[in-house]
């Protein structure tokens, strides 16, 4: 896994930092009802990606949700530790298939493109925007 954090790294870094915050999570939404999708059409012939999706998309929903910048509800995770799951997704979408035994199966692209697209939003996405909501909230709470 190190070596696979290493490389995503060295990736990351050298995409320029275009998304917005706005942008990111409305590029989050979009990715888990695309895994939502991807769960109804495998599910009549291939059960173990359907529910790999459908596992995936709630993830995806569910981080997006939790975290503090527009499109949140929660706002309990910062935007900078929501990169950070994104990236361990990223990583994590690359093995699901192999690691359901379809990784020599068709199915197995819609993953790896996934945790590639995923992996290329989180490099390009702008984290140091300044203090997060919550932050500004409780300085003007202060003052």
């Amino acid at each position: 896994m190190a070596i696979v954090n290493t490389s995503f790294r060295a990736f990351a870094n050298k995409l320029p930092k275009v998304i917005s915050p706005r942008q990111h999570a409305i590029i989050d939404y979009a990715t888990a009802g695309a895994f939502a999708l991807g769960a109804v059409l495998f599910w009549k012939n291939h059960k173990r990606a359907a529910i790999a999706s459908l596992a995936c998309g709630a993830a995806e929903a569910g981080t997006a949700m939790m975290t503090d910048f527009p499109g949140g509800l929660w706002k309990v995770i910062p935007f900078e530790t929501h990169g950070k799951i994104d990236a361990g997704l990223a990583a994590g979408l690359e093995a699901i298939p192999t690691l359901l035994a379809f990784g020599d199966d068709p199915r197995a692209w819609f993953f790896r493109s996934q945790g590639l697209s995923i992996a290329a939003v989180t490099g390009m996405t702008k984290f140091n925007t300044g203090p997060r909501r919550s932050e500004s909230r409780k300085r003007q709470k202060i003052a």
